[in-house]
């Protein structure tokens, strides 16, 4: 994954939302994260249109639930090696200390 470029948000600024890539854009060239988020979309359209048979309803909807728990992981993952890296990095080896 490559490394992002982070700044403290400005008060009252409102992070930029991430354009939404296509499944198939997602699986050629997308990260993880983007890939499920694209096939968290197009679960959730299957899901709510009339049209979809009720057989498949409950795969979907246990599918849609599988997705957004990966999202979360992923996410909270991100969020974590964000805070680690706004840590300073590691403190310089100070050998007499052993």
């Amino acid at each position: 994954m490559s490394k992002q470029n982070l700044r403290v948000v400005a008060p009252g600024e409102v992070p930029p939302k991430r354009k939404q890539k296509s499944v198939t854009q997602a699986a050629e060239g997308g990260s993880r994260l983007e890939l499920l988020l694209a096939m968290r979309a197009r679960v959730a359209k299957a899901v709510e249109n009339p049209d979809t048979p009720a057989r498949d309803l409950a795969a979907l909807t246990r599918r849609l639930l599988e997705i957004a728990k990966d999202i979360e992981v992923l996410e909270a993952a991100e969020e974590e090696g964000a805070k680690r890296d706004d840590s300073g990095g590691d403190e310089a080896f100070d050998a007499s200390a052993l």
